[in-house]
Parts: C-alpha cells; sequence; structure tokens
C-alpha cells in the first residue's frame, strides 16, 4: 500500500514593523470593544411606582452585577422623578446629552421602565442607538444592543410601561366616578368637617367637625340674617381663634370660597364644572334654605369691575402702615357750574391686617412729591441712570435728524434728571412704570408722604 503525503506551502508572513517610538494605544474611552458604563437609577414618588426597588437598592444591585461581570462604571446618576412626561427628567436629558457627546456608550440600569415610561424619551434612546453613540444597555436580567430583535424588545417593554400608565390613569377615573355615585366626593373634605375611620369601614368617613363645624354654620348665620361683610367674618373668625386643620389663620378669599361651597348642604358636583351632581352620604352641615338665602346676601354686595382701568402709580409702592400694596380709586365730585371733577386717589388695599388706617392720597399731590424725590435719589444707585441715558441718547438723535434736516438746527442737550422728571409728568403710563420699575417695592407711602424704603428706615 503507498501512502500519499500532501505538503502544504506555508503562506508567505506579513513583516513585523516594530516602532517602540510611537504609541498606537488609543485611550481606554476608545478601546474597541470596551463600553464605559453610567449606571442610572430612578424612583418616582408616585403610587405608579410603589413597587419598584428604592434607588439605594437599585443602585446596590446594579453594582453587584457590574462587579459579577467586569462592566466598567464611570458614574452613577440618580433621580427622583416620573418618566411619564417626555423631557420632563433634568438628570435623564443631560444623560442623554453625554451619551451624544461620547462621555459614555453604555447604560447601567435596574429595568427598561426606568429608563421611559413615554414614547418621547424611547425614541431619543432609540435614536442613540441607531446612530452608535449607545452601545448597550444593561439591566439586572436583559441586554439591549443595537441588533434589531433587541431594540424590538425594548421598545415594547417601554411601550408595556406607558400601557401601564395610560390604563391606570383611566382605571383611577372610573374609581373616582364610582365613589362619587356611592356619595364620597373623592377629595378632601371642606374645611368643617373631618375623617373618621370606623371597624367595620374600609374607607375614611366624613362627619363634622366637633371643634370647626359650629363656626362654619354660625358664619353662614351671620352672613344670611345679620348681613356681616366677607371682612367682618374675617376679623370675627380671628378673635374667635378659628384656624384651618393645619393650624393657619383662614384668609378672606377662603371664606368667601366656604360661603359659596354647596358641599355644606349635603352634595357636590364632580368633576368641579361637569354639571354632574351627587348626593353626599355625610351629614349637611347648613340648611339648603340657609346657604340659598347667604348666596342671595353675597350677590347684592356690591362689586368692584377689576382691571377696567390702569393707574400708573398702583403696584409701585408698600404701605408703611401695614406692609400691604397700594391700590387707586377714582372719585368725582359734582361743581357748582354743573362740570364733574375727578379725583385719583391712592390708599393701601389692606390685605394683610384688615384694619389699616393709613390716610389716601391725592395723584396730584403724589406726582409732586415724587417729582420731588428725583431730586433726591442717586439714579445711579437705583439703576435708573444707565436706561434714562439711553432713551435720552434716542431722542437726541431722532430730533437731531428731523431737525438738521428740515431747519439745520441742532437739538439741544437734555438733562437725564429732568427727562426722569417729564416722564413722570406727562410721560404715558407705560413710561411711568418703567421708569418707576427701577424703585419698585422702594416706596414707602406712610402719613400721605411718600419716601424711599432706606430713608424710612432710619
Amino acid at each position: 500500500m503507498t501512502t500519499t503525503t500532501l505538503s502544504r506551502k506555508k503562506a508567505p508572513q506579513t513583516p513585523t514593523v516594530i516602532a517602540s517610538h510611537i504609541d498606537l494605544t488609543p485611550p481606554p474611552e476608545q478601546i474597541p470593544g470596551t463600553v464605559r458604563y453610567c449606571l442610572y437609577a430612578r424612583k418616582s414618588s408616585e403610587d405608579d411606582e410603589r413597587q419598584a426597588l428604592s434607588i439605594d437598592s437599585q443602585i446596590k444591585a446594579m453594582l453587584e452585577l457590574a462587579k459579577r461581570e467586569g462592566l466598567e462604571i464611570a458614574e452613577v446618576r440618580r433621580e427622583s422623578h416620573s418618566a411619564k412626561a417626555s423631557g420632563a427628567r433634568p438628570i435623564f436629558k443631560q444623560l442623554l446629552g453625554d451619551i451624544r457627546e461620547g462621555m459614555f456608550s453604555g447604560v447601567l440600569t435596574w429595568a427598561a421602565d426606568r429608563l421611559s415610561r413615554n414614547a418621547g424619551d424611547l425614541g431619543s434612546v432609540v435614536d442613540l442607538m441607531d446612530q452608535g453613540h449607545l452601545i448597550e444597555i444593561r439591566t439586572h436580567g436583559q441586554r439591549f444592543t443595537n441588533n434589531p430583535n433587541e431594540k424590538f424588545l425594548l421598545m415594547i417593554l417601554c411601550s408595556q410601561a406607558k400601557l401601564e400608565n395610560d390604563n391606570r390613569g383611566i382605571n383611577t377615573k372610573r374609581g373616582m366616578k364610582t365613589r362619587a355615585e356611592m356619595g364620597h366626593r373623592p377629595c378632601i373634605p371642606a374645611l368643617g368637617y373631618a375623617l373618621e375611620k370606623r371597624p367595620e369601614d374600609k374607607k375614611n368617613r366624613v362627619v363634622p367637625d366637633p371643634i370647626r363645624g359650629a363656626f362654619v354654620k354660625q358664619a353662614f348665620e351671620k352672613v344670611a340674617y345679620q348681613h356681616t361683610s366677607g371682612r367682618q367674618l374675617h376679623r370675627w373668625m380671628q378673635e374667635v381663634g378659628f384656624t384651618t386643620k393645619l393650624g393657619r389663620t383662614i384668609t378672606l378669599s377662603m371664606i368667601y370660597r366656604m360661603l359659596r361651597n354647596p358641599f355644606y348642604t349635603g352634595k357636590f358636583e364632580y368633576p368641579v364644572g361637569s354639571g354632574n351632581w351627587y348626593k353626599g352620604d355625610y351629614e349637611p352641615l347648613v340648611p339648603q334654605h340657609l346657604f340659598e338665602e347667604a348666596g342671595k346676601v353675597l350677590d347684592l354686595a356690591p362689586k368692584k369691575a377689576w382691571g377696567t382701568k390702569e393707574f400708573a402709580y398702583t403696584r409701585m409702592m408698600t404701605c408703611g402702615g401695614c406692609g400691604s400694596g397700594i391700590t387707586a380709586e377714582e372719585k368725582h365730585k359734582k361743581l357748582k357750574d354743573g362740570s364733574i371733577k375727578t379725583y385719583i386717589y391712592y390708599v393701601c388695599c389692606d390685605s394683610k391686617t384688615h384694619d389699616c388706617h393709613e390716610p389716601s392720597i391725592r395723584e396730584d399731590v403724589l406726582l409732586e412729591q415724587l417729582l420731588a424725590l428725583i431730586d433726591t435719589i442717586d439714579l445711579d444707585k437705583v439703576g435708573m441712570k444707565k436706561k434714562l441715558q439711553e432713551e435720552v441718547s434716542r431722542y437726541e438723535r431722532f430730533s437731531s435728524g428731523i431737525l438738521g434736516q428740515s431747519m439745520g438746527v441742532k437739538a439741544p442737550k437734555v438733562d437725564v434728571r429732568t427727562y426722569a422728571k417729564y416722564l413722570l409728568k406727562d410721560g404715558k403710563t407705560e413710561e411711568k412704570r418703567e421708569l418707576l420699575g427701577c424703585l419698585r417695592n422702594k416706596l414707602i407711602l406712610k402719613g400721605g408722604k411718600v419716601s424711599l424704603a432706606t430713608e424710612s428706615k432710619e
């Protein structure tokens, strides 16, 4: 038997070039095959994520995974924010930007829904993978790369999280509507009621507050039968020590909302403005006829037409007596010749103490005091000089152009302080407001005199 031996020719080897003086090793972040991970942990305080691990637990679990598999974690970032809305998480938004800049090439997170529960953020993540910026996403049990099947699975998991959010919102609204039909208003009960927990009930029961309930009913009676005004009612509640459940003093606006709230009659509207009314399963504090009678008194009270006229110096001063703002009102006086003279008075709006006795000041008197005040203040110090110089320069350029072309006359120089007085006296309302805006909250009106806050403290 003849044995045939086949000899194979060796392929020619490429000569090795040694260049010891040149370092061809790329930096660690550019070595092919290496991934720099950012560990991202997120938890929302909302009810839909109560079952998710805490941020510390997520970080601990993912650090153990990284150590076990030899992953390089460059940075750990944590965030307490809901992922329902797109672009609403500042730390996650910064993370996407850093990945795009090449700072990271991988993300390590507890689960896919930690990254996104909305279509916008999910699209941003997938785009980074398509562009090659994001090489890998690792979770506690899965791995996602720029592979069609793995990206599809990632989108399914995040879309499932969005679907759960949407369904939970629908189910919550349905449950709240069912509670309303059962007589339970699905929100905090009105002031004058309390929540009571009974062993036989799964939910808290709404009952009249043993302390505040009587005062609420008495407030309705004062308005309906004694025609007590809102300010008088507010003063009475301060005298008797009536407070909210948190111990805070009740405000005037809260009193008016209380007097208009039909919840006290045993019925409520849900949602507010929908026209759907339900009968509550709690004891009414106020009879229907008493509620209607109080409403009639409130309707008969004179109402001011807010916002119908803009006054030049309102919202620019503070009352020196109580610290409230300054408002204005028009008063008309009929003269002997039959004409009507209109005066504008500035007075404390009395929003803090409701018992301020500071006198009012007429607008022409106030203007004289403001003009005198301009002579005494340092325009540089209050930040007015630069703004006024710009306006004066613009005026001079305009005047020089018009007068120079028509009459060949050079426009006269205008003093900055004189221009400020001109604006206060004859300028438009917007110009006066812009000028005094530099002194906002610094002007004090006390005893019929206006002064700067720094002067009033001396």
